[in-house]
């Protein structure tokens, strides 16, 4: 006795009454290559076609005998594996739902004893594991990307972010060019088919394994990368500075045509790259910083210098100073006394911004009441803006517009008026 799938659409029908068989069935034992079925009613009825005759040899088929402990027939045996295969290893609630013949508790039972824990299946996993494990010692070490990946309820956000990734059966919700098969759908190979219409159905057929590879490949990418777990995805990418996350955005697509162990290499070359060039950079703009604070000190200094250049004691402290700067020493500021009021030193506009607009006689201006030019432009606007709006203004309306030293604005309104840009109200 033989036994095969108790689905009757994994099998030809009948050959004399065409229905579609059922356990058990006779298979003839002399007639093939193609296997030549009866049903028990043809079979006792002695049905003859071309060939076959009824007095040739014959095997019943079926499955209702146990295979590895009783209580378990190999139809049962079958249906578990495939239950299995369908609703993931652990989900034993729903595999007796599919088999409906076990309950829960027996299917785990009977899975875990026969086939986790059989002596004969580890010896075989084992040997198996031996075999990889040799064939990659002299190899690179396998890429592991990923932990195992949650397993969010359906239909929920972290779902939706997995793009409906089922990890317990290693499948998307909706595959990619998930309606491929329906091109096959309605193909059948019949031995009275022209060369042809032979041809196009074979054309069709590897279309479709096309397409089939190019969904794995895109599945073997995903895995490889460890992109099934988006989120854990995106905490790493933040660990880089922005300009890295930046290339990686842009490198990603050429993920596809580099293994993972060497797109995380280039990743990470260029992430090191980026800092050691951002180090560089942070210590000559520190050096550059302290020249410059420096060379500020020094004009400082000077103008103070400037201003009582008549003194000699100031004098003998800004020589003091500078000797300590060059040595590297942080000076002492120190007060300088005056026994009288000195009036300041015109102010040195060169290299000022704004210098380049002003005429002559502005720049004096600028430089006798030591008024930036940047500064007099914008004073010299909005006293224009407001003798234009009130149709004249007064000095009493500039000094409330103007909030510097009394003196300077009473200096800038004369010239103003002066010089015809502005008239007394």
């Amino acid at each position: 006795m033989s036994f095969m799938s108790d689905d009757p659409f994994d099998k030809p029908p009948c050959r004399g009454c065409s229905s579609y068989l059922t356990e058990p069935y006779i298979k003839c034992a002399e007639c093939g290559p193609s296997p030549f079925l009866l049903c028990l009613q043809c079979f006792t009825r002695g049905f003859e076609y071309k060939k076959h005759q009824n007095d040739h040899k014959y095997e019943i088929m079926t499955s209702d005998f146990p295979v590895l402990e009783p209580g378990w027939t190999a139809q049962e045996e079958m249906a578990l594996l495939e239950a299995v295969m369908d609703c993931g290893f652990g989900n034993w609630q729903d595999v007796a739902y599919q088999m409906r013949t076990k309950s829960k508790e027996e299917c785990e039972s009977h899975y875990m004893k026969n086939f986790i824990n059989n002596p004969l299946f580890s010896s075989t996993l084992l040997s198996l594991r031996q075999a990889e494990e040799s064939r990659t010692a002299d190899s690179a070490i396998p890429f592991k990307p990923t932990d195992d990946p949650p397993r969010p309820t359906f239909d929920s956000v972290l779902s939706r972010d997995m793009a409906g990734y089922m990890p317990a059966r290693a499948d998307f919700m909706e595959e990619f060019d998930n309606y491929a098969e329906w091109d096959l759908k309605d193909i059948d190979f019949v031995d009275d088919d022209s060369d042809v219409l032979h041809a196009l159905k074979v054309a069709v057929v590897d279309i479709y394994h096309s397409r089939l590879k190019e969904r794995q490949r895109r599945k073997k990418i995903i895995r490889d990368h460890g992109l099934i777990n988006l989120r854990k995805f995106q905490m790493l990418e933040r660990c880089y500075p922005k300009e890295v996350q930046d290339l990686h955005d842009v490198m990603r697509r050429f993920a596809r045509v580099v293994g993972p162990i060497e797109h995380d290499k280039f990743i990470e070359t260029h992430a090191c790259e980026y800092l050691a060039v951002s180090s560089q950079r942070a210590k000559v703009y520190e050096q550059v910083k302290r020249v410059r604070e420096d060379e500020r000190r020094k004009r400082t200094m000077l103008c103070d210098v400037l201003q009582y250049i008549q003194d000699g004691r100031a004098c003998q402290q800004w020589l003091s100073k500078q000797a300590a700067i060059d040595a590297g020493i942080t000076p002492v500021v120190t007060t300088i006394t005056m026994s009288g009021r000195r009036s300041a030193p015109p102010l040195n506009l060169t290299g000022l911004p704004g210098t380049e607009k002003l005429n002559e006689r502005e720049k004096e201006l600028c430089q006798v009441v030591r008024l930036v030019p940047g500064a007099y432009l914008e004073y010299k606007q909005a006293l224009l803006n407001e003798c234009r709006r009130q149709g004249g203004l007064r000095l009493a309306q500039a000094r409330a517009l103007i909030k510097i030293d009394v003196n300077k604005t009473r200096k800038i309104y004369d010239f103003l008026i002066k010089e015809g840009y502005i008239y007394k109200a």
